[in-house]
């Protein structure tokens, strides 16, 4: 019942939102072959200005040397350069920070003193300590290598008791911290990440997804047969499917969630999820019940990118979209789409940013294709940044002008509330805390508005409160001496 209200709700507000909103988005994004929008607080579709636009496409012959075959992964390294996990030739290619020109191609590597090569490698990413690692797939293993392609190591076969006895190790993603720790994400390893020590040691599962049962779901099995418990859905937990690390050493996964509430943890060193939720308390995409097209279901992310200042953006492989977040779990933007024309995919598999672009690789194009910030995106980005960083104030100054683009940005408003908060400004953070629907702020707002109205008023509530004791205490004397007096009189 409640995924077709928010369907009816999703289509009842995407249809006004298109004949109402639509004037207020730029010329640029109606041209554009997707829809850029974001959930306002009640869940509804509000249209925006777009955020990022297409702005070209990069294939092997474009950059210098032979088409991509079923690329499946890229990575930016630390000096800019990007490498892509070209899957389907058996190679990684090393990209200029244009994406311009190959500045190198590994396809093998000298191994005690023999040749060794690739076999269907699904992942790569460079350390802070300029090593390449790639998760050469079918060969089940990881491959360390110098930037230059020399070989330093290998990673496989993890031993552990927590291992089952025919775990077959198959890495299909790969990151690594600060400390040289490896991350993995591993075919069929439900159980969680795999983390390695940097001598190459398993060390056991990493952020474990624990499976929710409904207590209705575990009333019909008991219920139910063998033969029909077994042809019920196996209750395992959630597969991860995109990894990065940000600059403080917080991993952060994607993952897929048939509920679409959350697809994307942060996890701490002991492998807690400790992100936030944000206002909704939806870190999952679409909601349950949006559409577009012959597309309906939550999203399925399929990747994830950490940017700056605390900003992620999360791919969606369903729709073809990129959601981007910020540190609090609030919605920037949505773009992105499916389809034929340039800035749509067809299979999109990793995303990684460069500089101010965002870039998606496609398997099926073989292709990268690049997306530019526009200015409505850029002061989004800014403002959000200067928030990260404690800024507030000259964060007001920018979410204003993103207002002018967009009067109907919650986030804005609500930016701009965060900031007169901090300033100590409780009245007019009240104001656009309101109109930024920001019910947990407001609520803060209030509170110090109210404390503060006492504390400016104490002094004349006590006065007068003084005043009246005395003057009623002057009214209860004489009142007292004129019976005194009648009584007096009475006698006599």
């Amino acid at each position: 019942m409640r995924r077709q209200k928010r369907f009816i709700r999703f289509a009842a507000s995407l249809a006004v939102v298109i004949l109402a909103a639509a004037p207020c988005v730029s010329a640029g994004a109606k041209e554009l072959p997707y829809d850029t929008y974001t959930y306002d607080y009640r869940e509804n579709v509000m249209l925006t200005p777009a955020p990022y636009v297409p702005n070209g496409r990069i294939t092997g012959q474009t950059a210098g040397t032979t088409d991509f075959k079923e690329p499946q992964d890229l990575c930016v390294a630390p000096d800019g350069l990007v490498y892509v996990a070209d899957t389907g030739n058996n190679r990684v290619v090393v990209l200029s920070r244009d994406m311009k020109e190959t500045v190198r191609v590994i396809d093998s590597f000298k191994r005690d003193g023999a040749d060794d090569t690739f076999n269907a490698p699904y992942g790569v990413c460079v350390s802070e300590n300029e090593q390449l690692y790639v998760a050469d797939s079918n060969n089940k293993r990881v491959v360390v290598l110098t930037p230059e392609g020399e070989f330093v190591k290998i990673i496989d076969n993890p031993q552990s008791e927590v291992l089952e006895d025919d775990f077959d190790f198959v890495p299909l993603k790969v990151t690594v911290d600060y400390a040289d720790r490896v991350y993995v994400i591993a075919r069929n390893a439900f159980e969680g990440i795999l983390v390695f020590e940097n001598t190459g040691d398993f060390t056991g599962y990493f952020g474990t997804i624990k499976v929710k049962i409904t207590l209705w779901e575990k009333f019909w099995r008991r219920l139910a047969s063998k033969e029909e418990r077994s042809k019920q859905q196996l209750f395992i937990p959630t597969e991860f499917t995109g990894i990065d690390i940000d600059s403080d050493g917080f991993v952060y996964a994607s993952n897929l969630d048939s509920e679409g509430i959350q697809g994307i943890r942060r996890l701490n060193p002991s492998g807690e999820d400790v992100i936030q939720k944000g206002e909704n308390g939806n870190l999952g995409g679409d909601l349950w019940g949006s559409t577009y097209g012959t597309y309906s279901g939550p999203s399925e992310f399929t990747d994830v990118v950490y940017r700056d200042k605390g900003i992620y953006s999360l791919l969606d492989r369903k729709r073809g979209r990129i959601f981007t977040y910020d540190k609090e779990g609030n919605l920037l933007y949505v773009f992105g789409g499916l389809g034929s024309q340039e800035g749509t995919f067809n299979t999109p598999v990793a995303i990684e940013a460069v500089d101010d672009q965002i870039i998606v690789l496609d398997a099926y194009h073989n292709a990268i294709l690049k997306f530019s910030a526009t200015e409505y995106g850029s002061l989004i980005n800014e403002a959000v940044g200067l928030r990260y960083d404690g800024d507030e104030k000259q964060a007001i100054g920018i979410w204003e002008q993103v207002l002018k683009l967009n009067e109907n940005n919650e986030l804005a408003n609500s930016g701009i509330g965060k900031a007169y908060l901090t300033a100590g400004d409780n009245a007019k953070a009240m104001k656009y805390l309101k109109l930024g629907m920001n019910r947990k702020y407001y609520s803060i707002a209030w509170q110090r508005y109210r404390n503060e109205l006492l504390t400016q008023s104490i002094g004349t509530v006590l006065t007068v409160v003084v005043v009246i004791v005395a003057l009623l205490f002057v009214v209860s004397q004489l009142r007292h001496r004129k019976g005194k007096g009648k009584r007096k009189e009475g006698l006599l």
